[in-house]
């Protein structure tokens, strides 16, 4: 599933197409994906012109001049992807309809965003822009990890009476937003933290060091376009290549790269995902 690097790239490869634009037409070829789309979704979304679009954890955000903001999460295979646009040296044509386009919106500069979902797990929803705080996907919501809110005061106090492992306790959309299995077992790794750590018994100074390396892995993946494993391609079509840069995510037998550590790479499952680390330097 795409997570907070994946979802702020396609945030800011659509930004160019799509802030200032309106859209001249919605189109909607199903009624709906994880759940039902919202009535006349594509009537109301025809003819509203994109004032900002902006990124909640994995949810980007479109707010409307209409007063409406349409929220899209892309689920485990869903693709938002750009055509008929001027993107740096490449002008994308509009391909052919393929069977997995559900959303289609076209702009009035002349692009075209389509919403591909192969597997439908991906959804979309509007919401009055000046109550989505208190919408039921974002209400639950912790701190932007890239965020000010999101310190080292915050961290420690939100784990401090945490039984669960840190593993589990980092993958807690309630507590940070945003931060997947992907990018939790390279944190993990950088800090020397093991997995299965109960997070109210870490030491707080060690906490407090989460802060700084979770920034820098999300930012790190965020330049490269974050990572491609199976379904996920920027809004141009392109793989993100953080993969290439993964220390212990998919790396199972092979040697750590922390020089001078003999260790293997070792793979458990933590509540039903599968969780990566170096027996040897993660204590």
């Amino acid at each position: 599933m795409p997570e907070l690097p994946e979802v702020e790239t396609v945030r800011r490869g659509l930004s160019p197409v799509m802030e200032g634009a309106r859209i001249a037409r919605a189109e909607t070829r199903r009624d709906g994906l994880r759940w039902p789309f919202p009535d006349r979704m594509a009537e109301r979304l025809t003819g509203a012109r994109v004032l900002r679009l902006g990124r909640r954890s994995k949810y980007l955000l479109a707010d409307l001049d209409t007063g409406e903001t349409l929220i899209t999460h892309l689920g485990m295979s869903g693709r938002m992807l750009i055509s008929g646009h001027q993107l740096g040296e490449f002008q994308h044509d509009h391909p052919a309809p393929e069977k997995h386009d559900h959303v289609v919106l076209d702009m009035d500069n002349g692009a075209r965003v389509t919403f591909n979902d192969p597997r439908r797990f991906g959804a979309m929803d509007l919401c009055e822009t000046a109550t989505l705080g208190d919408h039921k996907l974002i209400r639950v919501l912790g701190p932007e990890p890239l965020g000010n809110t999101f310190d080292e005061p915050y961290l420690q106090a939100a784990l401090s009476h945490r039984n669960s492992p840190i593993k589990t306790a980092l993958l807690d959309q309630g507590i940070i937003a945003g931060l997947g299995n992907i990018y939790v077992c390279e944190v993990l790794f950088r800090t020397g933290i093991h997995p299965t750590r109960k997070a109210a018994r870490i030491a707080p100074a060690r906490i407090a060091g989460l802060v700084p390396i979770i920034r820098d892995v999300l930012s790190e993946a965020i330049e490269s376009g974050g990572s491609s494993l199976k379904d996920y391609r920027q809004a141009d079509g392109d793989l993100g290549y953080f993969q290439h840069n993964f220390r212990v995510y998919g790396r199972e037998g092979e040697s750590c790269v922390t020089q001078g550590c003999t260790g293997r790479i070792r793979r458990i499952t933590q509540s039903g995902r599968s969780t990566f680390y170096c027996a040897q330097c993660q204590r």
